[in-house]
């Protein structure tokens, strides 16, 4: 393969762009960013001409593959009658009633455009309703890239076996930020009670990823969710699931469904309208409340415009047809790349752990045999190794996320598995 034109590109670009990128984790992709000029179902096409099955999915929202037609055909005539309109229309109430049908509980929900600034939302309403200001967060969950969060997605741990200090992650946050976030280990229901204790007159809420995808793929431990709720119960603070990966991807009622937890508020984002930037707010109406009487600031030029909120009442409607027979082919697809790459490795004679579910999981190489929390994975798995293996693997054909998540989605088929596990086979033998 030969990328000359993305290179030549991504030169002209670091002119004119800082880094030559519009976020940051692009600029870690091998051999430079790369450009493309199409991307259709589950395939991707560089400048350069080269084919690629792709496992990015644009790091979680392109749930049905890229540019669906049955999203693409929504949109476009929806479109026609106005983009931003700095008011209501009626899709927006009929996308909220798909959204409700397809929750397990009785929420109500607002919109947005990003994860990130939907998760700021929920920390302002916990903070309303509880009249406190910190927040609890737990290590290696992102919640967007703000200054109030962003701590300890990936920190520094080595030497601090028990020290939970915030670690903010750039240069420029806020060192005022710190004094409202508190940190505590993932998948620990002791530590957790433990912190929690300590902090309670202080806490307005817990956020946490009820499936954390952010450092590895990790499933909460039996009862850990559930211990989780008790203790917020317990000391009268919030409970916030962050969906914005999982929502609309493990299952149509995202992870509470799958456990069966009730948060106090959840939020949603990447998969919710199949490429289109929008993200949602959930919560019953006495949680709401502040929102509902404007006590509670929430704006935006761009929220419920028409052309998210046409993608995202198309994508539902879509999953809604069957969504049992939607969400079991996409993970029993998975389940069969995952046991073909096990497969492969095993006989290439290389020690892999793939953790997750059939719709994401993680790729780690490491003798472990199973990774609990952000300690686990650091301290047990090898990232270069993996590194290494993404760009072979890109070189057979294959586009994977530099940080280890991959990504399926319904328009993925059989050949495409085929051709990864034989791509990984050949890229296992490399990185031996």
């Amino acid at each position: 393969m030969k990328f000359d034109r993305s290179k030549k590109l991504y030169e002209e670009a670091k002119i004119m762009t800082p880094g030559g990128v519009s976020s940051g984790i692009r600029q870690t992709e091998w051999p430079v960013p790369l450009f493309f000029h199409k991307a259709k179902g589950s395939k991707m096409w560089d400048v350069d001409g080269n084919e690629y099955i792709d496992y990015v999915m644009g790091m979680g929202p392109n749930l049905f593959g890229h540019a669906p037609d049955f999203i693409t055909d929504a949109v476009n005539s929806d479109m026609q009658s106005g983009y931003c309109l700095t008011g209501q229309f009626e899709k927006e109430n009929e996308l909220s009633y798909l959204v409700r049908k397809a929750l397990p509980y009785d929420f109500q929900v607002r919109y947005a455009s990003s994860g990130t600034e939907i998760d700021q939302l929920a920390l302002r309403v916990a903070r309303a309703v509880t009249g406190k200001s910190k927040y609890l967060k737990f290590e290696g969950h992102y919640h967007g890239w703000m200054d109030s969060v962003l701590y300890n997605t990936h920190p520094e741990i080595r030497g601090k076996e028990r020290n939970f200090a915030p670690q903010g992650e750039s240069l420029g946050m806020s060192k005022a930020s710190e004094n409202e976030v508190v940190i505590s280990p993932w998948n620990d229901l002791d530590q957790l009670h433990k912190i929690v204790s300590e902090n309670k007159d202080d806490l307005s809420s817990m956020i946490m990823e009820p499936i954390l995808w952010n450092a590895n793929v990790i499933l909460p431990q039996p009862g850990y969710l559930e211990g989780a709720r008790k203790i917020c119960d317990q000391f009268g603070i919030l409970l916030i699931f962050d969906e914005v990966g999982t929502g609309f991807r493990v299952a149509l009622g995202g992870a509470q469904e799958m456990y069966d937890v009730k948060p106090d508020i959840a939020t949603y984002a990447k998969a919710m309208a199949g490429g289109f930037p929008i993200a949602m707010i959930a919560g019953d109406q006495k949680i709401m409340h502040g929102l509902s009487t404007g006590e509670v600031m929430h704006g935006g030029s761009f929220n419920s415009n028409v052309m998210s909120v046409s993608a995202a009442h198309a994508g539902l409607t879509h999953i809604m047809k069957d969504s049992d027979g939607f969400y079991k082919n996409l993970n029993q697809l998975g389940k069969e790349l995952i046991n073909g790459l096990l497969e492969v490795a095993d006989k290439t004679g290389i020690d892999v752990l793939i953790q997750g579910l059939g719709s994401f999981f993680y790729l780690s190489f490491t003798t472990s045999k199973s990774i609990k929390n952000y300690r686990d994975h650091i301290n047990n798995v090898d990232l270069e190794k993996y590194q290494e293996f993404v760009k072979s693997m890109l070189m057979n054909g294959v586009r994977l996320s530099q940080n280890g998540r991959w990504h399926m989605s319904s328009a993925h088929t059989e050949e495409d598995v085929e051709k990864t596990i034989l791509a990984a086979q050949n890229s296992f033998e490399l990185v031996l």
